[in-house]
């Protein structure tokens, strides 16, 4: 298939430091091609992959310094369109502005819904644009959508067996604490559950700005415990040792969390995961194979036994059944095949030269323009 993946200009792809959505598109995409698919990225021109990357920026909007990343995604989004005829299938990965853009191009097009989606600003165009197919990363995310949205599957994330590496053993023995210090993540329920068990925490979390006033005022106070010690944001290959080592991930968050890479991450590494039942949890987490679910914090605080006779082997096994970028892609194969298959006979499409993109940096190549004689008269 001809396959085009449209990437956020937020962070480049893979990302840089952090970015979750970029990341799961960098998985799709290697995994495409790694399977024989033609595959267009359309992605800032820092972005690393084996696909044929079209470049919409010079690098990732956030690095450059730009606080509203509109302009640059409607502008990546008209080129798309332009050379919309080259593909069989065009897959977003950006919210919301292609809707009204591509309305008449839905049978070649889906949309994965990346955030929470009980945002009430953008009802209105859910509810108006209900053509576009749509897959959510759990069944949990789509409780707010309205009733005629069109869902076309639900496919979980998943990520290279080899990015987090299976530990047969936790040698280090503590609890780990992976993301983001905010209010629905929870750190204070983390915290609480390592003093309660007397078992170690470590913090690997990244405070952003919106968020400060909560860590200056909450959770700095917590660290100061003896058995809690915070060692800020870590990077890719940081995380292996620091998910691999740990007895556990707590992931004690308090909202409709629509996937959690963390907790695969750490399923990965045969880590199993102490978790709130909040959002896709249970969609994600085995209880009592890959890690324990959580009601209460009593439960919390009980489950740090329970993980200790439980198999890392297990928790591994239970990821490599569902949770590689493999398993994530089979699924998407089959809904590309599924939209293709309910495609019209025949599909009226405007000819090469009325898409001739009118920017190379969008495809690497020089296209020609339209002709003297197409142009309208003066």
């Amino acid at each position: 298939m001809r396959i085009a993946q449209i990437a956020p200009l937020s962070e480049a792809v893979p990302p840089k430091f952090y970015g979750g959505t970029e990341r799961v598109v960098s998985w799709i995409t290697e995994e495409l091609v790694r399977q024989g698919h033609e595959v267009t990225l359309f992605a800032s021109g820092d972005s690393r992959t084996t696909a044929n990357l079209a470049s919409c920026t010079p690098e990732g909007l956030r690095l450059l310094g730009y606080r509203d990343h509109t302009a640059s995604h409607l502008a990546m989004l008209h080129h798309i369109r332009r050379r919309a005829h080259e593909f069989d299938i065009i897959h977003f990965h950006i919210d919301l502005l292609q809707y009204p853009l591509f309305e008449d191009l839905n049978h070649k097009c889906l949309t994965t819904m990346h955030g929470r989606l009980d945002v009430p600003d953008f009802m209105p165009v859910y509810a108006t644009f209900t053509g576009m197919p749509l897959v959510s990363i759990s069944d949990n995310q789509r409780l707010p959508m309205p009733k005629n949205v069109n869902w076309l599957s639900t496919i979980h994330h998943g990520l290279p067996a080899e990015n987090c590496p299976y530990y047969p053993e936790a040698n280090g023995g503590y609890l780990a604490f992976l993301g983001r210090i905010s209010p629905e993540k929870r750190p204070d329920r983390a915290i609480e559950m390592a003093i309660r068990s007397g078992t170690p925490l470590k913090i690997a979390a990244k405070v952003d700005k919106a968020d400060q006033e909560y860590w200056d005022e909450v959770i700095e106070p917590m660290t100061h415990h003896p058995l809690v010690e915070y060692i800020g944001e870590i990077n890719e290959d940081q995380k292996k040792d620091f998910l691999g080592n740990a007895l556990a991930l707590a992931f004690p968050i308090d909202w409709p969390e629509p996937f959690g890479l963390v907790m695969i991450e750490a399923m990965s590494a045969g880590t199993p995961v102490i978790a709130f039942r909040n959002g896709s949890v249970p969609e994600v987490i085995a209880d009592g194979v890959s890690g324990v679910l959580c009601a209460t914090m009593d439960d919390a605080v009980a489950a740090v036994n329970t993980v200790k006779s439980m198999s890392r082997a297990g928790v591994r096994r239970h990821f490599e059944s569902q949770f590689t970028a493999e398993c994530m892609v089979k699924k998407y194969v089959a809904a590309y095949e599924q939209l293709i298959a309910s495609q019209p006979d025949v599909i009226k499409l405007p000819t090469a030269a009325a898409f001739a993109p009118q920017y190379g940096d969008m495809n690497g190549s020089a296209r020609p323009s339209l002709s003297a004689a197409a142009m309208p008269a003066a």
